[in-house]
């Protein structure tokens, strides 16, 4: 359950990165407000889920998740760069998570 909680907090990452972005510097009302529900619900389930696993790869997986999901969802709505170089990256950084989560680390 805490690892689902870490997913999920990831995904929430992702949203509040992207409303970030699209705030325009805190200048754009909803997605200012979508950030704050995002960060905080993404950081609520993160520290739930520091309960029951060790902080250094929930972390990891949690930004990871974040990053990656970040980086596609940009490359898809945001027209940012797409090159075989990003591409590899990010199935790198996908592979990373899977180790980290499979490294057994929950008390």
């Amino acid at each position: 359950m805490a690892w689902l909680l870490v997913v999920v907090a990831g995904l929430l990452e992702t949203g509040f990165a992207v409303c970030l972005k699209l705030s325009h510097g805190f200048t754009r009302i909803w997605p200012t407000i979508a950030f704050c529900v995002f960060a905080l619900s993404s950081f609520g389930l993160l520290t739930l889920s520091l309960k029951k696993l060790d902080v250094g790869p929930a972390y990891a997986v949690w930004t990871g998740i974040g990053a990656t999901g970040t980086a596609i969802y940009g490359m898809i709505f945001l027209d940012d760069v797409v090159s075989a170089l990003k591409i590899v990256s990010i199935v790198l950084v996908i592979v990373g998570i899977i180790g980290l989560r499979l490294s057994g680390s929950a008390h």
